[in-house]
């Protein structure tokens, strides 16, 4: 994942450990649904070693309202970050909830890794990534973080 990628996680999760505003389109209500990557991989492995040759939903069902994922990104990052509340985007899609019926029928396939899980897995990720600019401080104790001794405090 690229730091700048434009994605609601990424954004969120790099706002947050710069101590920034987390940026929300619109009101925060419509919901999305999130999977770890490792999730798809063995669902794309299940896939190729099936007969299956129509398409397959290997999403995660489980929906999050964004200001839900803002919320539990400030708490994991124990941030201090604002959410900044900006202009909904044309077209953005009030819900997304796949339906993966198919997958759990034909691959015997259903996301395994929380949310949470993923979201840890993908802080310090950015975490890692942010600390090859020599020039970013974030708001916490660098070099607790650095050591993985940091315990930011929940904030929402």
């Amino acid at each position: 994942m690229h730091i700048n990628d434009g994605r609601v996680v990424s954004n969120m999760i790099v706002e947050s450990l710069k101590g920034e505003p987390l940026t929300i389109y619109g009101d925060g209500s419509v919901t999305r649904s999130f999977q770890y990557v490792s999730d798809l991989v063995n669902g794309l492995v299940k896939l190729m070693q099936s007969n299956v040759s129509t398409p397959v939903n290997l999403g995660n069902p489980v929906e999050y309202t964004v200001v839900d994922l803002a919320r539990i990104v400030k708490n994991m990052t124990g941030s201090p970050s604002e959410v900044k509340f900006m202009e909904k985007v044309i077209d953005d899609p009030k819900k997304r909830k796949p339906n993966i019926t198919k997958a759990e029928r034909e691959l015997n396939w259903r996301p395994q890794v929380p949310l949470r899980d993923g979201l840890q897995k993908t802080i310090e990720y950015f975490k890692s990534e942010l600390y090859l600019d020599t020039v970013w401080e974030p708001f916490a104790d660098a070099q607790a973080i650095k050591q993985n001794k940091y315990e930011g405090k929940p904030v929402l």
